[in-house]
């Protein structure tokens, strides 16, 4: 049976998504009265401009039940079952209404909750390749990642508060003290959601190298495929560090950098960077 892997424009793949044969349905994001779709018609540096002009953060939302099965039809027309990997229910509606869409499939369409977001959720989709290409069966690509999604590092460090303040996820006076004082928080993703794991002090080159640190400290015992380093076009300098630091430290066939879609970036901001892989329960 031809399994076709797809997932939402949130996986941040990058080149990957051809290279590997995924299947990408865009999310929308909203500035204003217009519309765009993720990695089509928008580019992070439109909402980067568009937020200092307007001092207003974007707004993004989820393909509709409709659009789903639309996609999901397409994708049956050259294969013969569809294995979606939406971004965490706790983060989108997307997981939702792609389960509602699959329901039109009489089990052709299998969707599976990431419980993670950027390329926390693309290891995921990545892994879902690497069975596929091995031949193994939907049954198969989908218990091992209902398994592998229960510890997957999905993490980040923002460089400024900016975007998270205006989105409501921290105070003002949360921002300006951590602005002015160059702290930095870590946002970690926990069972599906995002929550505060910690923060650092100082230039970001300083702060990234301390998060890789304790990410090696937390994760002794990792899978050593692959690895992510995902930014929001951050500053070369700082993804340098994250880099040397990871190739330093660990022991990973593949460290990879993408760049963050407009969704991502539209909640973050810019010169936000995450390390993210799968470790070992």
């Amino acid at each position: 049976m031809a399994i076709k892997i797809t997932s939402d424009s949130t996986c941040d793949l990058n080149r990957l998504v051809e290279e590997r044969d995924i299947g990408i349905l865009p999310l929308q994001v909203n500035l204003d009265s217009k519309a765009y779709r993720d990695g089509v018609d928008i580019t992070p540096q439109e909402i980067f401009d568009f937020v200092a002009q307007t001092k207003i953060l974007p707004k993004t939302s989820a393909p509709s039940v409709a659009e789903y099965e639309e996609f999901f039809a397409e994708q049956l027309k050259s294969y013969d079952e569809v294995l979606h990997i939406n971004i965490s229910s706790k983060s989108s509606g997307s997981h939702n209404f792609a389960k509602m869409a699959a329901e039109s499939f009489k089990g052709k369409v299998r969707v599976i909750d990431s419980k993670a977001l950027s390329t926390g959720q693309g290891l995921l989709v990545l892994e879902a390749a690497d069975m596929r290409d091995e031949g193994k069966s939907m049954d198969e690509i989908v218990e091992r990642l209902e398994e592998m999604k229960t510890h997957v590092n999905t993490s980040f460090v923002p460089d400024r508060l900016d975007y998270l303040h205006k989105g409501g996820r921290c105070s003002g006076m949360t921002m300006f003290v951590a602005n002015a004082l160059k702290i930095h928080p870590k946002i970690v993703m926990d069972d599906g959601q995002l929550i505060q794991g910690g923060k650092y002090r100082g230039h970001m080159e300083r702060c990234i190298a301390q998060y890789v640190e304790e990410l090696k400290t937390t994760y002794p015992d990792y899978d050593k495929k692959r690895c992510f380093v995902t930014h929001s076009s951050a500053d070369k300098s700082v993804v340098d560090v994250a880099k040397a630091k990871v190739k330093e430290l660990f022991d990973f066939d593949e460290v990879i950098e993408t760049v963050a879609g407009s969704i991502i970036t539209s909640h973050c901001g810019k010169g936000t960077l995450g390390v993210l892989f799968v470790y070992n329960k």
